[in-house]
């Protein structure tokens, strides 16, 4: 039995292109599907009820399922950086003129409505030999393909960068190409990337193309912090966490984090793993005291755990023991060693410290 055919696309030459035609051909699970649309016009695809999204160039979203219909395009240069490019969209462009604007030739492959595959760029050959490697000499326009070769090396951990390409990316960088990427952007594809298999990846292509150092400039010993990275990745931690292994030797991790704008948490746990790590072994009960009223435990219990178990990927702590000396010293009760010095106010912080060191040394 036949599906019902979808009156929003029917006579529409329509295509899934991109990532999940490509995750498709490697037996990954499906994603998001994006959709090109060939000889058509913006008019008419408000007309089939089709909401548009776009702001540069025409995308629409399915009036029903949301996905994604984006009209097929070439663009052209026309400024620096990622945002110069004069879009052309109409009637007359092909799909191969699409495919052939996009950045590696395993991204560039479409899969018709029949499961018929365009591949212009044999885009197929580079899967089978688990390689990225570039479009054509566009690819050199947009800065961006830089950062998102780097996020997918680390997703993508048994491929390699093809020769050609690594020499197109570090031309780039030579060019001053990545000095027009805003901040934004770059913490975009460095977060994403921190979240992939093996983040070491994202950040050995970088720097062998020259970017690591011109758009993180402040991050230091990179190749010192990657296997903590990686091993984040195995465990499954959170990005704020990984984002504090990365700069964990970075002396001037504040000013990364400023020139990055990178979120509250991601900033906070980098400025408080040093913390950590220079308190280590902590072993006696003032110590872990101190430690947990140095990161701020008492108030922010959640994340002064979530920087136990990160902490844990590069020394040797116990987390759960950690737990349950938070979680003796929470249970000591302000208020009421507060009462019991009604009149001398002087004596609550000693006298309440002196409660939190008992019921810690009593864990």
């Amino acid at each position: 039995m036949s599906a019902t055919p979808d009156p929003a696309i029917a006579g529409l030459q329509v295509y899934i292109v991109g990532g999940a035609v490509r995750d498709a051909l490697l037996g990954l699970p499906a994603g998001d599907r994006d959709w090109v649309v060939v000889g058509a016009t913006p008019e008419e695809m408000a007309r089939r009820g089709f909401i548009p999204v776009g702001g540069d160039f025409p995308v629409f979203l399915h009036p029903v399922s949301k996905e994604e219909y984006a009209l097929a395009r070439t663009e052209r240069k026309s400024g620096r950086g990622y945002k110069g490019f004069t879009f052309h969209t109409g009637a007359d462009v092909s799909l191969e003129q699409d495919l052939r604007r996009r950045d590696f030739t395993v991204n560039a492959i479409a899969r018709a409505p029949d499961g018929r595959l365009v591949d212009p760029l044999d885009g197929q050959a580079d899967l089978r030999a688990r390689r990225f490697r570039h479009v054509g000499e566009a690819f050199a326009e947009d800065p961006v393909r830089i950062l998102r070769l780097g996020r997918f090396a680390a997703r993508f951990t048994d491929f390699s960068v093809a020769p050609e390409t690594r020499a197109l990316c570090q031309q780039m960088v030579a060019q001053g190409e990545v000095d027009a990427l805003v901040p934004e952007r770059v913490w975009k594809e460095l977060s994403r990337g921190l979240m992939e298999a093996m983040p070491s990846r994202m950040l050995r292509v970088w720097a062998e193309c020259g970017a690591l150092s011109r758009v993180m400039p402040q991050l230091a010993q990179w190749e010192d912090v990657a296997p903590g990275l990686d091993e984040a990745a195995r465990r499954g931690l959170p990005l704020p966490g990984r984002y504090a292994l990365l700069t964990r030797l970075s002396p001037e991790r504040d000013a990364l984090a400023a020139r990055l704008r990178v979120p509250t948490e991601c900033a906070d746990q980098a400025r408080l793993l040093p913390v950590w790590l220079q308190a280590l072994p902590a072993r006696s009960v003032p110590e872990r005291l101190d430690l947990i009223e140095r990161c701020d435990g008492l108030r922010k219990p959640e994340r002064f755990l979530a920087l136990a178990e990160t902490a844990s990927v590069v020394a040797e702590l116990d987390a759960g023991q950690w737990r349950r000396d938070l979680e003796a010293v929470r249970g000591v009760d302000a208020g009421a060693v507060a009462r019991q010095c009604a009149g001398e106010p002087a004596r609550i912080k000693p006298a309440l410290r002196q409660a939190r060191l008992a019921a810690l040394g009593a864990v």
